[in-house]
């Protein structure tokens, strides 16, 4: 998906340039732990909007939850290639 690219670009960019008031900067700045709490939090809100079955509210769970994922990666200096090629492993 193209966006993600966009995004995970974005954040990045965060890193290597800080923003003032840039949340994806204040997240980087807390480091892992607050950063996964996020994950947990987002992956939580996830499963219960999936639960409650209403659409929107899982799509909205969802993109919360790419870009905190996105956050990680780029604290943990993991890129995208890293996941692509790690399931692309999966499949054989």
């Amino acid at each position: 998906m193209q966006i993600i690219d966009e995004l995970y670009r974005v954040v990045i960019d965060r890193k290597e340039h800080p923003v003032e008031g840039s949340y994806t900067n204040y997240l980087l700045e807390k480091g892992t732990e607050k950063i996964a709490k996020k994950v947990g939090e987002e992956a939580v809100e996830t499963a219960i909007a999936a639960a409650k079955n209403d659409r929107s509210e899982i799509i909205a769970e969802i993109a919360d939850l790419h870009y905190h994922l996105l956050v990680l990666m780029a604290d943990r200096d993991i890129t995208l290639d890293d996941i692509e090629k790690e399931l692309r492993s999966r499949r054989g």
